[in-house]
């Protein structure tokens, strides 16, 4: 149950932060996308096994011989992993450590909402705009390999890729929902809310080089978004992006109950 009037005036914070992310991400998966050839992709697989640390930190490795093999190397390494959760940390702690820190809270309990509906509310917010950004991200990524590389892939695989993105992106974005929930400045919102996801990106980054910090990889979310694995049908990319989800669930949960039992000084 949400709020519909408190739902539209979020909505206003939302359009802005989506016509900006979007225009952005559109600039860049067009512009890699375009990118796509054979004697280019040569060059950049040289440079890939030229600097394979530097570029696995990433999430980019050589020979990625297929068009959506080039798109998981280029965009699902990084910008497609970060962009989105920046807009989930901004949105996130918007949301409610905002209202708290700045007395606005009086105004929203002073109607006669519940507290579970006001944070209800909130989420729905999150992740309908976190839903909004994956969604027109697809079809970004449609249109131009549509029309650049028309019978190159299949429609289907695209689009299970970016259900596993989006799985990933609605278990950062509880993060930072959760975040909002249990702080009561902004301060430490953004501190939790951008420092662990942020943390365990470093840590995947750092664990993509291998070595001895190869065994970080399990104590980060972003090892259970596994692009190519999805892209070749495996159960383990499956039931990751299951986890994220479920995980998502989970915290999201906690952060509606979090703020329902909350002591809020008002």
């Amino acid at each position: 149950m949400i709020n519909a009037a408190l739902y539209k005036r979020e909505w206003k914070g939302n359009w802005k932060l989506l016509l900006i992310f979007g225009a952005v991400l559109t600039m860049y998966i067009s512009m890699i996308i375009s990118m796509y050839d054979p004697e280019v992709m040569k060059t950049l697989d040289s440079f890939a096994k030229a600097m394979p640390q530097l570029m696995a930190a990433v999430g980019m490795n050589a020979d990625s011989g297929s068009l959506l093999g080039f798109m998981v190397t280029y965009l699902y390494g990084f910008l497609l992993l970060v962009f989105p959760m920046v807009f989930s940390i901004l949105r996130g702690n918007a949301l409610i450590a905002r209202y708290a820190e700045r007395g606005s809270l009086v105004s929203l309990m002073a109607a006669p909402v519940k507290r579970r509906t006001i944070a209800l509310t909130q989420l729905a917010v999150l992740v309908n705009g976190i839903v909004l950004l994956i969604a027109y991200c697809t079809i970004v990524e449609l249109v131009c390999a549509w029309y650049g590389y028309a019978g190159e892939f299949e429609v289907s695989e695209l689009l299970l890729l970016n259900g596993g993105l989006l799985c990933l992106q609605l278990f950062l974005g509880s993060i930072c929902f959760l975040a909002s929930c249990l702080c009561s400045d902004t301060r430490s919102s953004i501190a939790l809310g951008a420092g662990v996801p942020t943390l365990m990106y470093v840590l995947q980054m750092l664990a993509n080089v291998g070595g001895r910090a190869e065994g970080l990889k399990y104590v980060t979310c972003f090892t259970l978004f596994d692009a190519e694995g999805i892209l070749a049908g495996q159960g383990s990319a499956a039931a990751g992006a299951a986890v994220l989800l479920a995980g998502a669930v989970v915290l999201s949960g906690l952060g509606v109950l979090v703020f329902d039992r909350k002591d809020l000084h008002i």
